[in-house]
């Protein structure tokens, strides 16, 4: 995907291989707050970088009106860091249009709707037989990508809204506190114009995402409702274009995916709130250096709301890394390789006696994932993370070689807690993992129980 949506620059380059990506640094892109040149293409109406031109320098007369009403919007806005309504307005245009291809978005039918249903049930099926962790899926849906936009605004919002807060904290704390008084106005019209100009970007994000992605589950993150398996037909077509593979079987193993992720989420409840913790870890580790922000504001006039778009896309904000953002983005990392090579370990001893294109599919979705699709490079520019399982070729690995050594419930047993799981010096000597002796956390629950017990008990006694 050529387009950075957010404004941030794209990942590095992964090695196809995705094993030597240990070797990697451990950042994000270096701005991801630069809104640098070029930084916001086709974020506007008609593609262009400035959505005030994009309004009005082309512009019909009879739409001028609708122009000022939606510039009106974006000064009047008053709500949190970014405004989610404006964003989920152009995800929907955004889809309306179609991809690039010409494909436009289209309902998807009762045919479709049945091949997705029975793909997700025939999967659960065959997960049963190599994983001890149950079904995750109460349902098995088909989703338009419209649909797909509507159902993981919710997830996008909590993703995305900590890191924009922390860039908004920083644009109201340049002044000094007796100033901001005077500067009310421009403050308010700063907060205004960066909520509208954050949802512009993410609402062109997501909307030229929901044209690639293929489920819920993409990213590695649940993005979707909970309980729900959820595949969009369309884009399956598209992705299996040039496989030479029968569609039904690209249906199916992508189902595999989906209800493999399904299970992971639901059956090991402190999952979900670790990664997005992960998220607010780096967020919280933001730091920002206003020296160029200070200069910036010092000159904004606010009858000249164009000239803070030009300063945003000048890179008014410079994030410095910090201890923090490191250690969140090393436990984001670690986390999301063993979360996807537990998916590739499970879903490939599900497939490969049953599918004749496993292997092929395999390693489409292993480069899909290592070089940064679609996916992948729409979070990276949205917040600043990289969403890549660098080494899921080593978490893979290490996942089957425990299968071999523990069978499918001493693996799966893993995922009872944090501690329990492998870590990312793990990776580097995956045998010295497989055959250490593991520390049983039920046992010592149990004591725990036990003393907490007996302290309210004496405390019992002595009233």
């Amino acid at each position: 995907m050529s387009d950075t949506p957010f404004g941030f620059g794209l990942p590095p380059e992964e090695p196809e291989d995705g094993d030597k990506g240990k070797k990697g640094g451990q950042g994000g892109p270096a701005n991801p707050f630069g809104f640098g040149p070029g930084g916001l293409p086709g974020g506007f109406p008609g593609g262009a970088d400035n959505p005030f031109a994009a309004m009005f320098g082309s512009m019909n007369p009879n739409d001028l009106g609708a122009a000022f009403q939606q510039l009106g919007q974006m000064l009047s806005y008053e709500g949190g860091p970014v405004n989610w309504d404006m964003a989920k307005d152009i995800a929907r245009q955004t889809v309306a249009q179609g991809t690039a291809d010409g494909v436009k978005d289209a309902s998807v039918g009762i045919a479709e709707k049945s091949a997705v249903e029975e793909a997700v049930r025939l999967a659960d099926l065959w997960l049963d037989g190599v994983t001890s962790l149950p079904s995750g899926a109460n349902a098995a849906v088909a989703w338009s990508r419209a649909e797909w936009v509507e159902a993981t605004l919710p997830v996008w919002k909590e993703l995305v809204d900590p890191v924009a807060e922390r860039v908004g904290a920083a644009m109201g704390s340049v002044l000094p506190e007796e100033m901001q008084a005077m500067a009310g106005p421009l403050l308010g019209m700063m907060r205004s114009m960066g909520g509208a100009m954050f949802g512009q970007q993410i609402g062109q994000a997501v909307g030229t995402l929901a044209g690639e992605v293929v489920g819920s589950t993409d990213i590695g993150l649940p993005l979707g409702p909970a309980g729900r398996a959820a595949l969009l037909p369309l884009n399956i077509e598209a992705f299996g274009k040039d496989l030479s593979v029968p569609s039904d079987e690209v249906r199916l193993y992508l189902a595999l995916r989906e209800a493999a992720h399904a299970r992971l989420f639901a059956h090991v409840p402190w999952l979900r709130s670790h990664l997005f913790g992960a998220v607010e870890g780096y967020a919280r580790g933001i730091k920002v250096d206003t020296s160029k922000l200070e200069d910036v504001v010092g000159q904004l006039d606010p009858s000249n709301p164009e000239q803070l778009q030009e300063a945003l896309q000048g890179g008014m904000f410079q994030p410095q890394d910090t201890p923090e953002q490191k250690a969140a983005l090393a436990r984001l990392e670690t986390a999301l390789a063993l979360v996807e090579g537990w998916v590739d370990a499970v879903v490939h001893e599900a497939a490969k006696p049953r599918l004749t294109s496993a292997d092929a599919m395999r390693e489409t979705m292993r480069r899909r994932r290592a070089s940064g699709g679609p996916a992948e490079q729409t979070f990276a520019t949205l917040i600043g993370l990289e969403l890549r399982p660098r080494r899921l070729r080593d978490a893979s690995r290490l996942w089957a070689s425990l299968t071999d050594a523990r069978g499918v419930d001493g693996r799966d047993g893993l995922w009872e807690h944090p501690d329990m799981l492998p870590t990312a010096s793990d990776l580097d000597d995956p045998d010295g993992f497989v055959h250490r002796e593991q520390l049983d956390f039920s046992e010592i629950d149990k004591m725990l129980g036990e003393a907490a017990q007996q302290r309210d008990e004496e405390g019992d006694d002595k009233k």
